[in-house]
């Protein structure tokens, strides 16, 4: 996969997910985005408070991104659910029957892609699905099965590369959201104040959140030479989990690294959305979502705020991604 190559292997992999999520096919995707924002506010406004993260944060995300793969909107539902048994699967400690709930929806998701590979293969479309499949796929391969036909390898990779792009692309959105909103909502006054001037602050906001609390926490990566970090001997072929969100905390980085403030200068980088070859090319779809749900938020509810009578806020038990397990709003 994409995430776990290097070097010729990764730019072939990499170069069409770029141009498939180039500023075009972002700003062609807005139109949707925000139709669908709307109407899932739509389901709850009336009821004067909402549980963001069910109603509304790990839903949006997932219609987007089946919308620019080309998917059935009937299909994202299992996209959705699936995911996040593969995350829960690959980073919380789960019981036996848990595990084999999250293998079957694993292996649904799996089935309904290689439907899709075949699909887009044999005609494609103009959506990113047929795009990915036309890009990988070698003609010249010299395991290729019958004339129109993928091999197994073939179909093997292009569903292990959309599995990728759809846990990307949607549980890192997704967890962005919901601390957008924990964190800004703790923070009154900061909250006002992009309320005040949403242009300019609501970027400012959603960059703050990306370092003070990264969706993506860690990832794991192998040492491709002998190298010493902070006194540590790392061998080549060391394993190891890199922890990105300690990044964003780093003291000699960062001024109070470990408080939340949307009015630190823009110069402040971070790593949420990585760094050089493997920087996600997704970015700008997930920060449009972002702007524009916090945008219909500050539209619609006004005095939107946690709810007291609410449960305390957990986060999501997981090794790799961090977001609120549930967070109850209320206007």
């Amino acid at each position: 996969m994409v995430v776990t190559s290097d070097g010729p292997a990764h730019q072939r992999l990499r170069a069409p997910l770029v141009r498939g999520l180039g500023p075009a096919r972002v700003a062609a995707a807005l139109p949707y985005a925000a139709e669908r924002a709307e109407a899932l506010v739509e389901a709850f406004a009336d009821d004067g408070r909402v549980e963001l993260m069910e109603a509304y944060a790990m839903r949006l995300p997932g219609q987007v991104v089946g919308h620019v793969l080309g998917f059935d909107p009937a299909d994202v539902p299992l996209v959705v659910r699936a995911g996040h048994r593969t995350e829960a699967l690959l980073s919380r400690h789960l019981g036996e029957e848990e595990q084999v709930a999250a293998a079957h929806d694993m292996v649904a998701l799996k089935r309904l892609l290689d439907g899709y590979v075949r699909d887009r293969y044999a005609a494609p479309r103009d959506d990113l699905c047929s795009e990915l499949v036309t890009a990988l796929v070698q003609p010249d391969d010299a395991e290729e099965g019958e004339a129109g036909l993928l091999t197994l390898a073939q179909r093997t990779e292009l569903v292990a590369h959309l599995n990728n792009f759809l846990l990307a692309g949607h549980l890192t959105t997704t967890a962005l959201i919901g601390t957008a909103f924990l964190h800004l909502l703790s923070h009154p006054e900061q909250w006002r104040m992009v309320c005040a001037d949403p242009e300019r602050m609501i970027p400012a906001a959603i960059e703050e959140t990306a370092r003070f609390d990264t969706a993506l926490q860690a990832f794991r990566r192998v040492t491709t030479r002998p190298a010493t970090l902070a006194g540590t001997e790392l061998p080549a072929g060391a394993e190891l989990l890199v922890a990105f969100g300690a990044a964003g905390r780093d003291g000699a980085r960062y001024p109070r690294p470990d408080v939340f403030d949307i009015t630190r200068p823009a110069a402040a980088r971070h790593l949420a959305f990585g760094l050089g070859a493997h920087a996600c090319p997704g970015a700008q779809l997930a920060r449009e979502q972002v702007r524009l749900t916090l945008e219909l938020f500050m539209r619609r509810f006004p005095g939107l705020r946690i709810a007291a009578d609410g449960p305390p806020v957990a986060m999501r038990p997981t090794l790799i991604h961090r977001a609120p397990e549930a967070l109850h709003l209320t206007w």
